[in-house]
């Protein structure tokens, strides 16, 4: 049974369809990647496994237990933690102090978390320096660490990545994705990537959003040589062979 199953999911932003019908699995252990164009659906996917954005229709089951309709509090509880696009990282608030915030649904002991938080930066070994700075001071691609790092924090059995790669330098994109490498061997991971090199390059298993459908699915190799997905990142029409 997969860890995380989607059926005919329908997202509306008031009279639009963001997501139409959209159907993924995700098994446990596993790496797969959302790939599409801007305005695609990949984010509000996300947003309704997270309990963001409230679905019209579908289903949404994780572990075996639809979620769908559930707030995000009580989705972070039962193991799903979300990384949105843009970081969010506090401004004002330490590294530390914020890769700590993403334990605030977990009852655990202040002087554990900081240990945790700590043991973090052997996964993140480029800002572990920066532990006393503030959020403000960071690059883009350390704000990028820190809010994985953030996420992670939450023991998480799916982790939700969304545009992991977004604005950063491609030698700093390489060592996110190493990191996702890394996180996998504990973690399952849903990732959502504009990059469809890097974000195939670690998954078991994609698919292609075009205007809120799945058009294409299936194992990377078949992906990266198929001109759908060209065809999705310049807004054009996927077409699916017979």
């Amino acid at each position: 049974m997969p860890l995380l199953e989607i059926n005919d999911l329908i997202v509306l932003y008031g009279e639009i369809e963001a997501l139409r019908g959209v159907s993924i699995s995700v098994d446990e252990g596993q790496v797969v990647t959302l790939l599409g164009a801007n305005g695609a659906g990949k984010s509000t996917t996300l947003r309704a496994i997270s309990g963001l954005a409230k679905p019209a229709a579908g289903e949404i089951v994780f572990d075996g237990k639809s979620i769908a309709g559930l707030g995000p509090e009580a989705i972070v509880r039962l193991g799903i933690s979300h990384v949105p696009e843009g970081r969010r990282i506090f401004p004002g608030l330490s590294v530390k102090e914020n890769i700590m915030l993403g334990a605030s649904n977990r009852r655990v002991a202040k002087s554990e978390l900081s240990r945790e938080a700590d043991a973090m930066f052997d996964l993140f070994p480029d800002i572990r320096s920066f532990s006393n700075a503030l959020g403000w001071t960071l690059s883009g691609g350390q704000l990028q660490m820190v809010a994985v790092a953030r996420g992670l924090m939450a023991k998480p059995r799916l982790l939700l990545l969304d545009e992991p790669s977004l604005g950063l330098a491609p030698v700093i994109v390489q060592a996110v994705f190493r990191i996702i490498s890394e996180i996998r061997r504990n973690t399952t991971v849903l990732l959502v990537e504009q990059n469809a090199r890097m974000g195939l390059s670690v998954a078991d298993h994609g698919y292609v959003l075009e205007t809120g459908r799945i058009v294409l699915g299936g194992k990377p190799d078949e992906l990266w040589g198929n001109e759908a997905i060209r065809a999705a990142y310049l807004g054009g029409h996927a077409k699916v062979s017979a």
